[in-house]
């Protein structure tokens, strides 16, 4: 019963509990990279990097445009190998001819993903279409892991349906997210999607917290929980979180690209175009490209007028693999 007088006020345990903190967002900022030899576009690469080589089993992460085609004469990247990997290509606006030893004659055009597998080892060749005059998209890349490395190789290719969310749109075109699952197959457990945020818009998306996390910003000003990333940034996210949460700050559109997986606990050795585990694994698909040693490992590509891109000199010290430090 209380008598009178100021009352005692009890503070409880739940009461002195904080909120839980943002998660710390790594950011990885972009270096620009001639890309296809002679011919070369400049893109903008975020990984790998010094201090990151990895988000889950994603190890390349490319970004162009937007392109004015007639000033800088478009995508011409002519037949060259791939070992170890999955290639997946994701275009903003655009249209790229693709073509691969496995015979497959496809485009790639904005809102559907192809995902080539080159397995112990694919060639292919890109070129942007006559009727592309904007060049913009993303090319990625996914290592393979050791017991899929020398798989044969594989072509999917995918169109997302437009997920509505509550302030943008989500296309998602590798894994799962707001409900949407692709059915293209990978090696790993992954995440890939494009996502629109309106302006000032805040999106919350529940993620695995078994995933690792990169969001790389094409367009807009983006903050991704409380650090802000600008056009081309990578921002990073180490595993534990259970949802993500992105705002648009600006009075625009933005748009990003949301990649995820399990930590990658292999390393790898990555040079040119080739996956391998070892130095001995470059140096070997290097010569069989280069050579007629092993005519069958890459195998031709047909249809593509010119010929096939030379593999650079390798380096004099011997290369080393390379993980993410955890």
């Amino acid at each position: 019963m209380h008598l009178g007088g100021t009352p005692t006020v009890s503070t409880t345990e739940t009461d002195l509990i904080e909120p839980p903190a943002a998660p710390r967002v790594e950011v990885l900022p972009p270096r620009d990279v001639p890309l296809g030899g002679p011919r070369a576009m400049t893109v903008r690469r975020t990984l790998p990097q010094r201090s990151r080589s990895l988000i889950g089993a994603w190890c390349f992460v490319d970004h162009y445009g937007p392109d004015d085609v007639a000033h800088t004469g478009g995508m011409d990247v002519a037949p060259h190998p791939h070992t170890g990997l999955q290639t997946v290509s994701w275009l903003f606006t655009g249209e790229i001819e693709h073509r691969d030893s496995l015979g497959v004659h496809a485009f790639v055009r904005p809102g559907e993903v192809n995902l080539m597998s080159s397995g112990h080892g694919i060639a292919h060749s890109e070129v942007s279409t006559p009727a592309t005059t904007t060049l913009h998209g993303v090319q990625l890349w996914v290592a393979l892991p050791e017991e899929h490395r020398h798989t044969g190789r594989n072509f999917h290719h995918h169109a997302p349906t437009p997920v509505a969310l509550a302030g943008g749109e989500a296309r998602v075109f590798l894994g799962t997210l707001a409900g949407d699952t692709s059915p293209v197959p990978t090696f790993t457990p992954l995440l890939g999607a494009e996502l629109t945020l309106r302006p000032h818009a805040t999106v919350t998306l529940a993620v695995d917290p078994a995933f690792e996390h990169g969001l790389l910003v094409d367009c807009g000003e983006v903050r991704l929980a409380d650090t802000p990333l600008h056009a081309a940034d990578l921002g990073y996210l180490a595993p534990g979180s259970t949802a993500i949460t992105l705002t648009n700050t600006g009075d625009t559109d933005a748009r990003t690209i949301l990649l995820g997986g399990t930590p990658f606990e292999e390393q790898i050795v990555m040079w040119w175009n080739f996956i391998g585990r070892s130095h001995e694994d470059i140096t070997r698909a290097r010569e069989e490209w280069m050579s007629s040693a092993n005519p069958d490992r890459f195998g031709e590509v047909q249809g593509y007028p010119g010929d096939r891109l030379p593999a650079p000199e390798l380096p004099g010290i011997p290369l080393k693999p390379r993980g993410n430090v955890r």
